[in-house]
């Protein structure tokens, strides 16, 4: 059902409808293409990446909060997403994305006050959920997170949307004796938790998102993992020594096998480190309302700071030295490669693809740029007697080629304009053992930003360290 912007909506379509497309799309759209990606078990990590790499703040926020001690207490230094991965895990990178997408898309809110209430009670119980999880050796803690962070879904939602109609349910909870639902219901003609249900089924979220959301009171054991989480948030603001937290120790004890003392200092600890995380995603304001405790004044060391260009490729090349120092793995070799030209040297498309044994067909393997496509859909590129083209052209250089569609026009044959178009471009072959294996492309051509000498000699570092990696590779494996 389409809903008219000029209008109030009135519905709880209505209002699924509006929340849906029009304040939270980007969540919405991550959200999904996230989970397309891990669902489907054909993929691997590289779908992953380059869902996460196609929005460059999510890279920059899931690098951030990644590296800090919550989620990297080994300090294992990374700076590309593909080390990521491999470091923190497929699982860990999901519960990451799915919240800096969720953070980014409703930061921006008129209800301020309320809607960081709201925040804060979504993270600090997915945090309170997500330990008490990997007490009980839960088999995914990361889905009780996210499970836990989205189970207030339409809460969130309808707080951090900019609608009129928002202020009026705020003003009548504040001016009357109602309680919270009964003020939903009086405004709106349904509550925000028959809001949350459809959000959930229209975002297709689904799993234990969706069956906490839609059966609270399920004897799942995961399910009452991420009440709990809840019932701890609210227990607190009715007070450490209330009838509400020791009825919520006395659970939880029971639940996890702890005792009390240790339930409760687990919580405190699940506190603070709430708070901080708050802070890497960037809710600084959300983080006043977890606690009003332990919260250190001043200074904010989390704010984003804009890494050089030098300073990224720098530490790009840090992750790839780490790899191919140890185990190499020659797909996450290339897929770091190719996230070191993509985001350390500014480019549009990125491009590794592979020579077939007969040296007839160049296939893709990874992209960075490129629509997201199917398999049969990859960009394959025949050899051809009768006319040179870009690509095969570029694998008799050894460092590697920097081409201008006028000066070499014959080189840009009908397949090579059918399939990448007609841009200036970097080219790299990559050789094992003194053959040709494959190559590199890179270009610009989505915001025509010219390049420059520093861009290649950048992008050739980057190549070379492919080559380097295949090298190291083979002689171990020989």
């Amino acid at each position: 059902m389409a809903t008219d912007s000029r209008k109030s909506p009135k519905s709880l379509d209505e209002w699924t409808e509006l929340l849906r497309i029009q304040e939270m799309p980007i969540f919405s759209n991550t959200a999904q293409n996230i989970y397309a990606a891990l669902d489907d078990r054909k993929k691997g990590a590289m779908e992953l990446a380059t869902v996460i790499l196609q929005d460059p703040n999510l890279t920059a926020k899931l690098l951030k909060v990644g590296n800090s001690p919550y989620y990297n207490p080994s300090k294992q230094k990374m700076s590309t997403v593909s080390r990521a991965i491999v470091v923190l895990g497929a699982e860990v990178i999901r519960e990451l994305t799915l919240a800096c997408s969720f953070f980014e898309a409703i930061l921006s809110s008129a209800n301020k006050e309320r809607a960081n209430r709201e925040i804060a009670q979504a993270l600090h119980a997915a945090v309170q959920a997500r330990e008490l999880a990997i007490t009980v050796r839960d088999t995914s803690p990361e889905e009780v997170f996210v499970a836990a962070l989205l189970h207030n879904i339409g809460h969130i939602a309808f707080w951090c949307s900019n609608n009129p109609q928002s202020r009026k349910v705020h003003d009548l909870i504040e001016k009357s004796r109602l309680n919270s639902r009964e003020a939903e219901k009086a405004v709106l003609g349904f509550t925000l938790w028959d809001l949350g249900k459809k959000l959930s089924k229209s975002w297709r979220l689904g799993g234990l998102i969706e069956e906490a959301i839609v059966t609270p009171n399920s004897d799942d054991k995961r399910v009452q993992m991420v009440q709990m989480g809840h019932r701890i948030c609210d227990a607190l603001k009715a007070g450490r020594d209330s009838e509400a937290m020791q009825e919520c120790l006395e659970k939880i004890a029971a639940f996890s096998g702890l005792s009390q003392e240790a339930v409760k200092a687990k919580i405190a600890k699940n506190t603070s480190e709430a708070v901080q995380i708050a802070r890497q995603f960037g809710a600084n304001d959300a983080s006043r309302y977890i606690t009003s405790e332990g919260v250190p004044a001043g200074v904010d060391e989390t704010e984003d700071t804009k890494i050089d260009k030098k300073e990224l490729q720098f530490q790009i090349l840090q992750d790839i030295s780490s790899h191919i120092s140890g185990n190499i793995d020659l797909n996450v070799l290339f897929e770091m490669v190719l996230e070191g030209i993509h985001r350390g040297v500014e480019m549009d498309r990125t491009l590794f693809m592979l020579l077939t044994p007969d040296k007839q067909t160049l296939n893709e393997k990874f992209s960075l740029g490129w629509p997201i496509m199917g398999c049969d859909e990859k960009i394959h590129i025949h050899h051809s007697e009768s006319q040179a083209n870009l690509l095969f052209d570029a694998l008799q250089y050894q460092d590697g080629v920097w081409q201008f569609p006028e000066e070499h026009p014959h080189l840009y044959s009908a397949q090579i304009q059918q399939k990448i178009g007609k841009h200036e471009c970097f080219v790299f072959p990559i050789h094992a053992e003194n053959k040709a294996v494959g190559l590199i492309y890179c270009d610009r051509s989505l915001h025509g930003l010219p390049l420059t000498r520093d861009d290649f000699i950048g992008a050739k570092h980057f190549a070379k360290q492919a080559h380097i990696g295949l090298t190291l590779y083979c002689m171990k494996n020989h």
